[in-house]
């Protein structure tokens, strides 16, 4: 795609963090937004201030993970706008602990809104794009899609199915001719509300196995907080993105300094060499 202008842009996750920077972008561009979010406050707050500056806004507060919804917001997009042009399947969370202390309530919390609604985001919008024979799809995974770390199994399982999603559907697209772009965003450490993920997780899924009150977890919790919070600012990342979706850019990097990670990991493979931790360890990788 070359012009954004007065074109439609779906982001999810579109509340906060990269998400709501991605939506700033784009209505900078000129473009009409379809923002979603699970989080119906912020979210309507969000499209209020959009509003106010003259942005053309749908706003839907639902799970991604949901297929009916999904398949309605699709219908209610296209009834609204008339065509979508960007997708930004951007909503997730971030889980993890020791995996023989997690439940099936713990991954279940990662895997809807990380993978499935990735995939409901690919399989609803996707064959739109086709027909009009214009668009990108931007898929968020992470850099803890390319390299794995310990303490962060469900979120890794999730980014590298993100990854893996995002290259098959590149080269379907191909295959078909198509001149729709795909993206997969593979960020290190943004300053989100990431840290704080457990804000969203539903009652059914509140079984779990990780102790947050202990004063390790807290500690923990702390640093990783802090951590975030210095980290990159997500304008910052949304702007990568935006330049991706002109150029055609498959993979969108953030951090330089995990790039050795990935060379090594990728050798390790083809030396069929047991993984070795990646330098920095988690200070590295997050969404």
């Amino acid at each position: 795609m070359q012009n954004l202008t007065g074109k439609v842009a779906v982001v999810t996750g579109g509340a906060s963090g990269i998400g709501h920077a991605l939506a700033t972008r784009f209505a900078t561009e000129g473009m009409k937004l379809v923002l979603v979010d699970v989080e119906a406050g912020p979210l309507a707050e969000a499209a209020r201030a959009f509003e106010a500056d003259g942005v053309e806004v749908l706003a839907q507060s639902l799970d991604v993970s949901n297929p009916a919804a999904m398949d309605a917001l699709a219908e209610k997009s296209l009834e609204r706008f008339g065509a979508v042009h960007v997708v930004c399947n951007n909503a997730g969370v971030g889980a993890g602990g020791p995996m023989w202390e997690l439940t099936t309530e713990d991954w279940e919390f990662c895997m809807r809104p990380n993978l499935w609604g990735v995939i409901h985001g690919v399989r609803v919008f996707t064959k739109y794009l086709i027909a009009q024979d214009e668009g990108h799809i931007v898929n968020t995974a992470s850099m803890a899609g390319l390299v794995s770390v310990p303490g962060i199994g469900p979120y890794n399982v999730t980014k590298h199915g993100v990854v893996a999603l995002s290259e098959t559907l590149h080269h379907e697209l191909a295959a078909l001719g198509s001149s729709v772009g795909v993206s997969v965003l593979c960020p290190g450490h943004v300053n989100t509300r990431i840290w704080e993920s457990e804000r969203n997780r539903p009652d059914e899924l509140s079984d779990t196995g990780a102790d947050t009150s202990s004063e390790e977890a807290l500690a923990t919790r702390d640093m990783f907080k802090a951590l975030v919070l210095a980290s990159m600012p997500p304008e910052q990342v949304a702007g990568r993105v935006h330049d991706a979706i002109l150029d055609g850019t498959c993979y969108i990097h953030t951090h330089e300094n995990v790039y050795a990670a990935v060379e090594g990991r990728m050798q390790g493979i083809l030396d069929a060499k047991a993984p070795a931790m990646p330098a920095g360890g988690h200070a590295v990788f997050g969404k």
